[in-house]
């Protein structure tokens, strides 16, 4: 997966060349982040790639044609991860196997969840946590993760200028990422607390997300947080039923719920990322659920449910 935004700001895609053109031109493999910064400058319709899944997707179906590349394989710094401030600084050019692995999973459990789930091993081996995350796909698994986490991302410009913004933004559409600015790293919270990343899919094995949610307990803020992922463009949280059972978890006792309270945060969950229609405005009845959607809400249900069961026992 590669890890930028596409430079064509109004399609959202990769700038192509005319029809009738090669559809690469030049590939050019720098070996540090601000050596693709400046490639990216001399290019402005260069594609920077990392994994290139996504990339390899759209130029087998014919749908993007980039006119240069910016391979990031080569770069080792965004490639590892490093503990600042009691934070992980994970190098977006990690792999989805890298993630995966024990030591990984012991620092940060449900993005090393998510990195499992990310379809079979020749996708995991080659997609990357920057490349998730521009890609922005509604059924990218690390993304309700790094919602619910809160984490933030540390992205390079041009002159080696650094600034960072939260990855709810980015995938929000709230703040893009400009000409010439690679994602460097994810910046997230060691809550050294427990946490959970479940899927839904459509059929055995690994595969693309009918829904997921990823819970985090932050036993310092007495607080839970909750992304669910596939169901909409971009993971949606549900603020007030987050607040609503942190009000009823003993945080300096057991921590444990009772069956009927953890249904009760499932369907919340479900209701505030799936709603009913809204009445007409002549006040008429609103019409019902489709059968796909009320099926899609229960499913959001059980996965809240099971996430905060499994992060607070």
């Amino acid at each position: 997966m590669s890890t930028h935004a596409p430079h064509a700001p109004s399609a959202g895609q990769p700038a192509a060349p005319p029809a009738g053109q090669p559809a690469t031109s030049s590939v050019v493999l720098p070996n540090t982040l601000d050596d693709a910064v400046s490639a990216l400058a001399a290019m402005p319709a260069a594609v920077p790639v990392a994994g290139g899944t996504d990339l390899m997707a759209g130029v087998n179906s014919g749908e993007l044609r980039p006119a240069a590349l910016v391979g990031l394989g080569r770069i080792s710094e965004i490639r590892g991860w490093e503990y600042l401030d009691g934070h992980a600084l994970l190098g977006a050019g990690l792999t989805h196997a890298r993630m995966g692995r024990p030591d990984f999973a012991a620092l940060i459990p449900a993005l090393a969840a998510s990195a499992r789930a990310a379809g079979p091993p020749q996708v995991r081996n080659a997609g990357t946590l920057g490349g998730n995350i521009v890609s922005a796909a509604l059924t990218g698994d690390t993304l309700p993760v790094l919602a619910a986490l809160e984490a933030t991302l540390v992205i390079a410009g041009p002159d080696g200028a650094r600034r960072e913004t939260p990855v709810s933004h980015l995938l929000a559409g709230m703040d893009m990422l400009r000409p010439g600015e690679i994602v460097g790293y994810v910046r997230a919270p060691l809550l050294h607390a427990p946490q959970t990343f479940l899927k839904a899919t459509g059929r055995t094995g690994p595969g693309r997300a009918l829904a997921s949610a990823a819970v985090v307990l932050d036993p310092a803020r007495r607080s839970v947080r909750c992304a669910i992922g596939a169901v909409a463009p971009m993971p949606l949280r549900p603020l007030e039923a987050e607040r609503w059972v942190a009000s009823l978890i003993d945080w300096d006792g057991q921590r444990g719920l009772a069956p009927e309270a953890l249904a009760a945060f499932g369907e919340y969950v479900a209701m505030a990322c799936i709603p009913d229609p809204a009445p007409g405005e002549d006040g008429a009845q609103p019409p019902e659920l489709p059968p796909a959607a009320l099926h899609l809400r229960r499913t959001v249900s059980v996965l809240a449910r099971r996430g905060l069961g499994r992060s607070l026992a």
